[in-house]
């Protein structure tokens, strides 16, 4: 490897909108993310799923299909 043309790799504090702070790695001096593991839904169990909005019912309204 050539020297001098590398980036320099440090430790940097990771800072979330929420306000949790963790360190990390990175060529950047700072780090700022709007979602981390402590408040992303998918890892906080939080998670919402999108509700069909009736979209069965109306299938077997209009196809006179009858529920099992």
């Amino acid at each position: 490897m050539k020297a001098g043309i590398h980036p320099n790799y440090q430790k940097v504090t990771v800072s979330c909108a929420c306000g949790n702070t963790f360190e990390s790695g990175s060529v950047k001096q700072a780090i700022r993310v709007e979602t981390c593991s402590e408040c992303h839904p998918f890892y906080t169990g939080r998670q919402k799923f999108a509700e069909a909005g009736g979209r069965v019912d109306r299938f077997n309204k209009k196809y006179g299909l009858k529920q099992q």
